[in-house]
């Protein structure tokens, strides 16, 4: 790739967001923008080149700021996320809330910002990192399954809304991943070590957002067997439940 692409990361302070930022950073053709609430992780990535303006987005004054001190990108990655594992009844509304601001709302109104500029340009992509579980939903993630199908919808509407002009939009659905997300959304700790091997490293993730930034597709699932666990999944609910048991109910 020649031409030089300015990337808005979201989230960009820790986990999937911070590895893709520090990897995209190398690379003279693009334009690295990050954003997220930790400023020690934002002038960490300065020392590398990268842009950081440190913000909550889910203050739209702040989202506003921020899109009002860059040019539109080239390339956004929604790669903010939070989550709590708990059953549904024991969920706090705040919890709750900041599932569906983070996750929700924020994605919505960001590309709601970028898209119009973009189909002017008449180019554009819009990377989302999605979930496994907005896919096949398992016992204490119920209120971040919700978050994460809606996602897909919202996703799938958008993707044909700005396909006549030449804007992509690709979602990333991986499975649990071992970042400092799952000692946040489990403060046991017990789901980290039940899954133990079976999380994704975060190298993996970030390769296959890499390679969806350089030839842009519609969905990767990771591990690839999820996808075929979700398609099952939907031709067949009650038996994946039964036979996913012992895996759905290890949180």
């Amino acid at each position: 790739m020649s031409a030089s692409k300015t990337v808005l990361i979201t989230g960009a302070t820790s986990g999937i967001g911070f590895e893709l930022a520090k990897r995209l950073s190398v690379l003279k053709n693009y334009r690295v923008i990050a954003t997220g609430r930790n400023a020690k992780a934002l002038e960490e990535l300065r020392t590398l080149g990268v842009e950081g303006y440190c913000a909550d987005l889910r203050d739209t004054k702040q989202l506003d700021w921020l899109l009002s001190s860059i040019e539109t990108p080239d390339l956004v990655v929604f790669s903010a996320g939070v989550g709590k594992f708990h059953l549904a009844y024991e969920t706090t509304d705040e919890d709750t809330q900041a599932m569906l601001e983070t996750n929700v709302r924020v994605p919505m109104q960001l590309t709601a910002r970028v898209v119009p500029a973009m189909i002017k340009r008449k180019h554009g992509h819009l990377l989302y990192i999605g979930s496994q579980a907005g896919k096949v939903a398992t016992p204490k993630t119920s209120v971040y399954a919700a978050t994460k199908h809606a996602l897909i919808g919202y996703t799938n509407a958008v993707r044909m809304e700005v396909a006549p002009y030449n804007i992509d939009v690709s979602v990333i659905h991986p499975g649990p991943i071992d970042t400092p997300f799952i000692e946040l959304a489990d403060v046991t700790g017990g789901y980290k070590q039940a899954m133990g091997s079976q999380l994704l490293s975060v190298d993996t993730v970030v390769s296959a957002v890499m390679d969806t930034i350089e030839r842009p597709t519609r969905e990767i699932n990771l591990p690839k067997i999820t996808g075929l666990t979700s398609r099952l999944y939907a031709l067949a609910p009650s038996l994946v439940e039964t036979i996913g048991k012992p895996f759905f109910y290890k949180k």
